[in-house]
This record gives structure tokens, C-alpha cells and sequence, in this order.
């Protein structure tokens, strides 16, 4: 019985080594002079760190701001090649957790480049974390970075702003783009999820897990109070007011009231600092 506690010992450490390999930690590079990005919110916050001279490749996730659309690409963050990545001579490699495919991971680990994954995490906090982690990781002293001091007063005030919201909460429907003419919306267990529970409001989609395509018939039961649509999803469409005459949605209160944010999907579920901004400003504008 003891050897067999032994073996479970060190079964359990290995499995947390092999964890902590793909999941890195917020340790200090050995070096970072030249990065490659996969995770437009990585890209987002390296460039709000003033950080974008380490730069030397990013995913097509990264276009904010606009001047990373001009570093050299690595493809779609899902769908990368270990010779892309390597071509560009990178010392560190940062990624968020949806870099793919799944070999891409194993593949790195067996190279001489540092590569990390930065967590995510969908809450107010965890944007504050992936700061932390990248500038530990960069070997950054951000406290009094004048950016960050700026977004850390404005977690402070979306914070208050959903601690003292006084008025009732409301069903919001979150549409990610259109697959035909069935909205993909987000269920519990996705990051838009994670931004309607960010705002203290509730998820007209809660008892969905996932990013979903939905009938009308299910729109219509959800009946939100507020959509939320990013601006990928309405781009085969003329106008808002076309969008909102789609089967389902005109009945809904939401389309009734013009009760609409269009936002640029990265701005809104990247969970980089524009997230903050975003979360507050439809908070601000949510009536009773």
C-alpha cells in the first residue's frame, strides 16, 4: 500500500510539471527582447504597455491597435505551423489558450523558445492577471505605468458601477456572427458569457452551454430586455434596422426598444483593456 501512495505521489507531481509546461507561469523570461504573439489581447496589452518594440510577429487576431496589422503574421491563432512561428527567430512565444492545433503546443515545448500561455480568465479580475502575468513575464515594473494606472481606475469604477447599479437586472442576448440565418450566440461557459456576468446582468441564453447557433422560436422565449451584436455579425446585413427584422428578433423587447450595442468583437471579448471600457460604457447605457 505505501509504494502504491508512492506511485500516486509521483504520478500526481508529473502530471502538475506537464501542467505547468503548457499552462507556463508569469516567471521572468530569460529573454524577451523579440516576441511573437498569438492572441490579440496579448498584442493589445504589450502595445498599452508602450512594450510593441519586442514585436516581431503577431496572429490575425491582432489588429488593435491598427500599426500591429503591420508585423509580420503568423496565421489564425487556431490554425498556426510550427515554421511560421520559427521563422520569425522569436526569443518567447506568447499565446492564449485557444492557439492551435493541439500538436502546436506539444511542438513548442520541444523547441529552445520560450513559450508561455497566458490564461484566461472572464471576470474584471482576470484582465488585471493577464496584466500581472505579462509583465512579470516581461520583467516589467507596471505600478506606476501611466496606462495601467489609468486602467486600474477604471476597473475601480466599472467595479462600482455594478456594485451600486440599483436598478433591475436585465436578460441580454450576446450574438457572435450568423451562421445562415441562425445567430451564434453565447451560452454559459463562453466568454461572452463571462462579459454579461462582468456587467451584473443576466444571460438570456444561460441554460446553453457554448457558442450556439439558435432558432427564432428560442429567441423568442429568451425575449431579452438588450442585444448585444458584434459588428462581424452584421456585415451582410444593410442596416441595423434589416438585422433587427430577422425572424425572432423583431418580436423580441430588445428589438422593439432598439435596445442594440454593436461592438467590434475583440474590443468586446478579447479581455484586453478595451473590454473594461466596453463593459462600462454599455453598463452606463443599459436603462430601466
Amino acid at each position: 500500500m505505501i509504494i502504491n501512495i508512492t506511485i500516486f505521489k509521483s504520478l500526481i507531481l508529473i502530471l502538475l510539471l506537464l501542467i505547468s509546461n503548457v499552462h507556463a507561469n508569469c516567471n521572468k523570461a530569460k529573454n524577451s527582447n523579440s516576441i511573437v504573439v498569438a492572441g490579440g489581447s496579448i498584442t493589445e496589452i504589450i502595445y498599452f504597455l508602450n512594450l510593441q518594440n519586442k514585436l516581431v510577429g503577431v496572429d490575425v487576431t491582432s489588429n488593435y491597435p491598427l500599426n500591429a496589422k503591420k508585423l509580420p503574421s503568423i496565421g489564425y491563432i487556431r490554425n498556426l505551423s510550427i515554421e511560421g512561428l520559427l521563422s520569425l527567430k522569436p526569443n518567447l512565444i506568447l499565446a492564449e489558450e485557444s492557439i492551435g492545433p493541439p500538436i502546436i503546443v506539444k511542438q513548442l515545448n520541444k523547441t529552445s523558445v520560450e513559450f508561455r500561455i497566458i490564461k484566461n480568465n472572464y471576470t474584471i479580475d482576470g484582465i488585471n492577471e493577464k496584466f500581472l502575468c505579462i509583465s512579470k513575464i516581461l520583467d516589467i515594473e507596471i505600478k506606476n505605468n501611466i496606462n495601467y494606472k489609468k486602467f486600474v481606475n477604471n476597473v475601480k469604477k466599472l467595479k462600482s458601477f455594478v456594485k451600486n447599479n440599483n436598478k433591475e437586472k436585465k436578460d441580454i442576448l450576446l450574438i457572435l456572427m450568423m451562421k445562415g440565418t441562425s445567430p451564434i450566440i453565447a451560452g454559459k461557459n463562453t466568454s461572452g458569457h463571462g462579459f454579461i456576468k462582468m456587467i451584473g446582468q443576466n444571460n438570456s441564453m444561460g441554460k446553453i452551454s457554448g457558442w450556439k447557433p439558435v432558432s427564432s422560436e428560442q429567441i423568442l422565449i429568451a425575449n431579452p430586455n438588450y442585444i448585444i451584436v458584434t459588428k462581424r455579425a452584421l456585415k451582410d446585413f444593410t442596416s441595423i434596422e434589416k438585422f433587427l427584422k430577422l425572424p425572432g428578433i423583431s418580436s423580441t423587447k430588445a428589438a422593439k426598444n432598439k435596445n442594440v450595442f454593436i461592438k467590434d468583437g475583440m474590443s468586446l471579448l478579447g479581455y484586453g483593456p478595451r473590454t473594461i471600457n466596453v463593459a462600462k460604457e454599455i453598463l452606463i447605457n443599459i436603462k430601466d
